[in-house]
């Protein structure tokens, strides 16, 4: 597995006057399927790659295609969270979800326990309290990936 960030520099942010959501929809995409070919041509062969939230489902195939080319028909992607909000972490889910070979998700610690986890350490909610939450948070996620995926032709 190999988790695959590519922050904006700050050259390219500032071709794009600082927009760091124009960085994430027209140049991270590119750079990312770029990021994987080179690192494939260098010998890294991971069997999923962890890649960042993607906005089109063009881009996610993009990435899929890049991924398992040249014979690599059974590497797999999985999303990140990146610590985006519920919102937007549901929005990367249901545009992977729809591309095969995207396999699964990986939500950290903002998106899946919100402020939880932050009240539990204050001794503000009990551990149980905390624990059912970033359950049932979690649970929300993985049931919008499988619901996009079954809906998907077989």
């Amino acid at each position: 597995m190999f988790e695959l960030l590519v922050p904006a520099e700050k050259a390219q942010l500032d071709r794009l006057k600082g927009d760091s959501k124009a960085y994430d929809l027209e140049l991270r995409p590119r750079l990312m399927a770029q990021t994987i070919q080179e690192l494939q041509d260098a010998g890294v062969e991971p069997d999923v790659w962890k890649v960042e939230g993607l906005e089109r489902r063009e881009d996610c195939e993009r990435l899929v295609a890049v991924a398992r080319r040249g014979g690599r028909d059974l590497v797999g992607c999985i999303i990140l969270g990146r610590g985006e909000d519920d919102r937007k972490v549901r929005q990367w889910l249901a545009t992977a979800a729809a591309v095969p070979g995207f396999i699964g998700l990986r939500c950290g610690p903002e998106p899946a326990s919100g402020a939880r986890w932050f009240d539990w350490r204050a001794g503000k909610i009990t551990r149980n309290a905390a624990v059912a939450e970033i359950a049932r948070r979690y649970q929300e996620f993985v049931q919008i990936f499988e619901l996009v995926r079954k809906s998907l032709p077989h």
